[in-house]
């Protein structure tokens, strides 16, 4: 599966500290539901500290994990451009802190940074043929293509290698591919024996290029 990309995905550090600096700073416990599905806000939240899952549930309460973020991420951005329900909700992995930017003092910072508003026209489009993609990626991909899409999705380059830094258990990789949990532990299992991954501290190393197929 596809990450979606962030609506601000090309927005600099200099300009989400701009954006951070007219929000309200708030702190989580850990287990805490920041957002609902479902439910109408109008704020953005800017991850300062901690980390957080993203995901969508049915009326049974499966879920399917959308995204992990950590610091320096946001989400809830939506709210700021329609008065439509929250798409997904956001429960926090551990002790939190964001910076909660609500639509009047977004709206403050547009009328402060003009280029900020043409910025966000451009991830608009983009965020529009990224949805298209991951749909396509669902419908067209096996389990372990899903699987190694999220796992190249989410990993960052760095000594040569890939790595996800983030820890995530085989439920929260099988809740972002619609798989289960055992055919996601045996294809990572295999991975690992093939000398393709390996898990360090937690860490999710890529070694070498995952195979097209499995």
């Amino acid at each position: 599966m596809t990450e979606v990309d962030p609506l601000f995905g090309q927005l600099s550090e200099h300009d989400l500290d701009f954006i951070a600096g007219h929000g309200i700073v708030r702190s989580y416990p850990k287990s805490s539901v920041i957002v609902h599905e479902g439910d109408v806000g109008e704020s953005l939240y800017i991850l300062l500290e901690g980390r957080v899952k993203v995901f969508v549930s049915d009326e049974q309460h499966r879920e399917l994990t959308l995204n992990i973020q950590g610091p320096g991420e946001y989400f809830g951005e939506l709210s700021l451009i329609d008065d439509t329900p929250r798409s997904a909700s956001v429960v926090t992995l551990e002790q939190t802190r964001v910076a909660l930017v609500t639509r009047p003092a977004f709206e403050r910072c547009l009328a402060e940074n003009s280029a900020l508003a043409i910025k966000l026209m451009g991830m608009l489009v983009k965020r529009i043929r990224s949805l298209t993609l991951n749909i396509k990626n669902l419908a067209l991909l096996d389990v372990y293509g899903r699987v190694a899409r999220t796992l190249l999705d989410l990993a960052v380059e760095g000594d040569g290698i890939r790595v996800i830094e983030h820890r995530l258990t085989h439920q929260e990789i099988a809740n972002m591919v619609g798989a289960s949990r055992e055919m996601v532990s045996r294809i990572m299992k295999d991975l690992v024996m093939g000398g393709y991954l390996a898990v360090e501290d937690g860490r999710i190393l890529i070694k070498s290029r995952l195979p097209a197929r499995w």
